[in-house]
């Protein structure tokens, strides 16, 4: 995980900040903001979420909610997903594309019943307001929503975790459902959803009982707050593409593997950014895949080592690290689709060094989502 270069008085101070500090964090800069990294160690806190529950403060993540007529069809004109048929309580991973497919952000969509909600990357929030404001008809409103933080509580405890404190209703929701629920007075917004491949909630929560609420959750003896370092290694081992490093704008939807995020309907009537190239990719196939790497002895890849097939460079790692869930490192690179292939032998050059890899399937380490009906 790398670091942006803001200088310390440059940064955004999170609403929980000084309880951060407090728990012993360790802070350094991420997307504009002095973020914990960690509490009591990178591993331990992976293996806390994988077996109990962690606590993570996502409150640099930008909230935005978009109301007036036709809300769905304005935002179908910038996303290449089926916004108009999203049920309310219902959410859908998207993502904001350039006028070449490019990926500007990926985000998640969520029908509140009343308006249309969207969680987009900390470090693009600016950026991705913007454009959309500026592509947007006079009849939707954007509000960006500054009042309220956003905590993730993930792992196999976390829905025992919230019913403890008296907040039983998000137990009843499967996975990307979203609901509007009571807690001492306060309306919190509740999504079954996260980014670390394990059972877990998101909590939209007005900063005037944040204090109360975070206190209560750390309080729980199966809860303990978890940094940015292993939010970072839980992902990758989900094999959840991080913005900015996996995504760029240089990558379409498919190459990153994330063609599901273009509706069928989408792709037959088109009318979002990109949708010409994108037609074309689906129909000939992508220059290059995003792929998973196993890779061999202890020495972790890192984002930019390039990515050999004998002597031939084929393509780049983009995230990298150790897998502590299976004692070894892994990556995720682009490499050229005639090298994509399951078990192809590759190796990553790693400052002179090489280190033997295999393409493998994603994600490294099975999801366990908690999916309604599912056994």
């Amino acid at each position: 995980m790398s670091h942006s270069n803001d200088t310390a008085a440059d940064l955004r101070i999170l609403p929980l900040d000084a309880w951060h500090r407090a728990q012993g964090a360790r802070m350094v800069p991420f997307a504009g903001y002095s973020m914990p990294v960690q509490y009591e160690g990178i591993l331990a806190e992976h293996q806390w979420t994988r077996t109990h529950a962690g606590l993570f403060d996502v409150s640099h993540m930008g909230q935005l909610v978009f109301s007036g007529d036709d809300v769905a069809e304005a935002l179908e004109a910038l996303l290449p997903g089926d916004i108009r048929g999203l049920k309310p309580g219902r959410m859908r991973y998207s993502l904001l594309l350039d006028d070449k497919g490019g990926i500007l952000d990926d985000l998640i969509v969520t029908n509140t019943g009343d308006a249309l909600a969207m969680v987009v990357n900390g470090a693009m929030v600016e950026a991705d307001v913007a454009h959309i404001r500026a592509h947007l008809p006079a009849s939707v409103v954007l509000h960006h929503i500054t009042d309220h933080a956003l905590l993730a509580l993930q792992g196999p405890s976390s829905a025992q975790v919230l019913e403890a404190i008296g907040l039983s209703g998000p137990g009843q929701l499967g996975f990307m459902e979203w609901g509007r629920f009571e807690w001492h007075g306060a309306s919190l917004g509740v999504s079954r959803s996260g980014y670390t491949g394990e059972d877990g909630f998101e909590i939209s929560v007005p900063h005037a009982i944040l204090a109360e609420l975070v206190d209560v959750l750390a309080a729980h003896d199966e809860v303990h707050p978890i940094g940015l370092g292993a939010r970072d290694s839980l992902r990758l081992e989900a094999g959840l593409p991080l913005y900015g490093h996996d995504l760029t704008s240089k990558i379409e939807p498919v190459e990153a593997g994330l063609g599901f995020a273009v509706a069928r309907r989408r792709r037959e009537q088109g009318g979002f950014p990109g949708h010409g190239r994108i037609a074309a990719v689906l129909e000939q196939g992508p220059a290059c895949r995003r792929v998973g790497l196993l890779v061999e002895g202890r020495l972790a890849a890192r984002e930019g080592a390039v990515v050999l097939a004998g002597d031939t460079p084929i393509g780049t790692v983009t995230s990298g690290g150790f897998a502590p869930t299976l004692g070894r490192p892994i990556a995720m690179a682009y490499v050229d689709a005639a090298h994509a292939a399951l078990d192809t032998p590759l190796s990553i050059d790693l400052r002179g060094r090489r280190l033997a890899a295999t393409v493998t399937t994603l994600p490294f380490v099975p999801h366990r989502y908690h999916r309604k009906g599912a056994a």
